[in-house]
């Protein structure tokens, strides 16, 4: 079981934040020599502290290594109750801010963000965009068998989206033609959830003479793929080439793992949503996620918000546990705050 920071000595404590520190800035295990200079203590005797905090579960040594390394426990004390972070640097902040004006499209301004965080942290850098309904540009039916039709919806952002429609039989294509010139002429540039509202008031006031079973169905398809669009999550991943350093080629293995895990979009969402409560930064270290959890990834996230100070959305890191968090979170947090002031 692992110690809490109380019960370390001041000894303790301080070879275990050497050992940590080295450990984050050279991904090797750390021996007692490397630290002699760093301590007025003997070889001996940092090797019997370093056996102590073994001991208390924070350090462990990899295969023969007489070198130390932090167990994922050791770097959650240490990110909790040790490490020192500050501010970025200017540069820093100037890059990240630099990626967010005023003049471009949300999604264009959240991608570049991530791709300069990514590049910052030299870490997979990860956001979680806010939900945003497509507006409609046009709508066409092309019929395919007796009883069926393709429904091709384009949006204003040019994405388009095919769905199979069942007809009842007494539809005829023509019914769902008019309905569509009606869409074109009428409702461009709503949502899907307001054209579906101004569709279902003509069928109420039956101010349009549009065949009443063909306008439902259309109606029910347009709240159908609104629906489908609130609970889909927009995520914009970056930079995943930079999880494949030098150090990569020793542990092919735990790479391949994160490359997969990163393909499965609605697990990072998931666990990017568990950033959203809270004011600042989430870490989760290794198998802390379940999803890194055998790649033993860490994962640093931060909320961002709207113009009424709702959180709108997730933006984060993915790495290897050895990060230099000290350095690393505070940035998450910086670009979480610039996404904040831009999204106001």
């Amino acid at each position: 079981m692992t110690a809490p920071i109380t019960e370390l000595s001041d000894r303790m404590r301080e070879i275990f934040r050497l050992v940590v520190e080295a450990y984050l800035e050279r991904g090797a295990p750390v021996g007692s020599k490397m630290l002699a200079g760093s301590v007025s203590l003997s070889s001996a005797s940092i090797r019997g502290v370093m056996q102590d905090l073994e001991e208390h579960g924070l350090l462990t040594h990899p295969h023969t290594s007489a070198g130390r390394i932090p167990t994922e426990s050791g770097l959650r004390l240490f990110v909790d109750g040790i490490m020192q972070s500050a501010l970025p640097g200017s540069a820093e902040r100037a890059a990240i801010e630099a990626q967010i004006t005023r003049d471009q499209p949300v999604e264009e301004a959240l991608a570049a963000a991530t791709a300069t965080l990514s590049g910052l942290s030299a870490c997979a850098g990860v956001i979680v965009a806010p939900k945003r309904e497509p507006r409609l540009k046009q709508l066409s039916f092309v019929p395919l068998s007796p009883g069926r039709a393709l429904a091709v919806l384009v949006g204003v952002d040019g994405s388009v989206e095919n769905r199979v429609l069942e007809l009842p039989g007494s539809m005829s294509a023509v019914a769902l033609a008019e309905v569509a010139n009606f869409i074109n002429a009428r409702l461009t540039g709503l949502t899907l959830s307001e054209a579906e509202m101004r569709l279902r008031t003509e069928i109420r006031e039956r101010r349009e003479a549009l065949d009443l079973v063909a306008t439902e169905l259309v109606a029910s398809g347009l709240a159908d793929w609104s629906e489908d669009h609130d609970r889909r999550p927009v995520l914009i991943v970056r930079g995943q080439a930079n999880l494949i350093d030098a150090t990569a080629a020793a542990d092919l293995e735990r790479v391949r793992r994160l490359l997969e895990e990163l393909e499965d979009r609605q697990e990072i969402v998931r666990l990017l949503e568990g950033a959203r409560e809270g004011q600042g930064c989430r870490i989760f270290i290794g198998s802390e996620n379940r999803m890194f959890a055998l790649s033993g990834s860490s994962v640093i996230a931060a909320p961002y918000r709207g113009s009424e100070g709702q959180v709108v959305g997730v933006v984060g890191v993915i790495g290897p546990t050895r990060l230099n968090y000290a350095r690393v979170v505070p940035m998450v947090d910086f670009t979480a705050q610039a996404l904040t002031r831009f999204m106001q």
